[in-house]
């Protein structure tokens, strides 16, 4: 009896640990994230951010993140630039509402993490590489990153006006499980 007992045992702390190892890579986007832009001409915020974020720092090829901001959450603290970020000339919210990045691979690097994947913004897909560290806290964390953008390459406005072609971007999102 004591035979049979012991591979059902071992099967069962094998199963329990396969689930625990998929829950472990699943969070969820908590409040508090914060998606800030800067460059000359316009600073502010994106107040939406929603997606997927599958992350474990010990299989990072089952990492993956599929995340989407609202262009129209966009906040420079200027009503009128915030009107006009959303028009035709600049992100054209109602055509383009969402600025979209996918990755399906995340490296470790010297300063961290890096997330390869996907940007698409005002219509336009291109590679882009997200540098950023994940900080542990209990049963949650926070990554953070920062990174620039090349508003030009996306066709968002014109290039070497009042508003800097290159923005920097820092980003902090706190997760849970």
């Amino acid at each position: 009896m004591k035979k049979a007992f012991y591979p059902f045992a071992a099967a069962i702390i094998l199963l329990a640990s396969a689930f625990t190892f998929v829950s472990s890579q699943n969070w969820k986007i908590a409040e508090g994230h914060s998606i800030k832009f800067s460059g000359s001409g316009a600073n502010g915020i994106f107040k939406d951010l929603k997606g997927q974020v599958i992350f474990d720092e010990k299989n990072l090829a089952a990492s993956k993140f599929d995340v989407t901001i609202d262009v129209t959450s966009i906040n420079t603290g200027n009503g009128l630039k915030n009107t006009h970020a959303k028009g035709s000339k600049w992100f054209d919210a109602s055509k383009y509402p969402t600025i979209h990045f996918v990755a399906s691979k995340v490296t470790k690097t010297a300063a961290g993490y890096e997330a390869q994947g996907e940007l698409e913004m005002h219509g336009v897909k291109k590679p882009f590489n997200v540098p950023f560290t994940f900080t542990r806290n209990g049963s949650g964390g926070t990554f953070n990153g920062n990174f620039d953008v090349n508003r030009v390459d996306f066709g968002i406005g014109e290039a070497g006006g009042r508003v800097d072609d290159v923005f920097k971007l820092n980003v902090s999102v706190p997760v849970t499980q």
